[in-house]
């Protein structure tokens, strides 16, 4: 059997719809997209730890709670400002999104 070539951007877009579907499994989103589930474990796997969350994410907050209470302050603060800028970006994203679904709405004629 040959083998796909998905682009990053499908990658990105696989990981953030499990991510944001409550109680979604890799095999119900993977079926959706038309791809295999252990590929979508692989990806979400390779996005934890670009982003730093999973197993060496782990052992490198041990090694940061041990640090200077200082420095813990300054990563919590650009972590904070991090969400923040997120936040703001999704919510923008949002707004975009439902001007769309109004527009798109009014030009039915059903």
């Amino acid at each position: 059997m040959a083998m796909k070539d998905y682009s990053d951007e499908f990658k990105a877009d696989a990981v953030a719809l499990y991510e944001s579907t409550p109680g979604a499994t890799y095999k119900s989103i993977a079926a959706d997209l038309g791809n295999n589930r252990a590929t979508l474990r692989e990806w979400m796997l390779r996005d934890r730890e670009r982003r730093g969350v999973g197993p060496a994410a782990a052992r490198a907050t041990q090694a940061t709670q041990s640090a200077d209470p200082d420095e813990r302050i300054r990563q919590l603060e650009a972590r904070v400002a991090e969400l923040g800028a997120n936040e703001r970006k999704l919510a923008t994203e949002r707004d975009i999104l439902r001007k769309a679904a109004k527009y798109f709405a009014g030009e039915t004629n059903w």
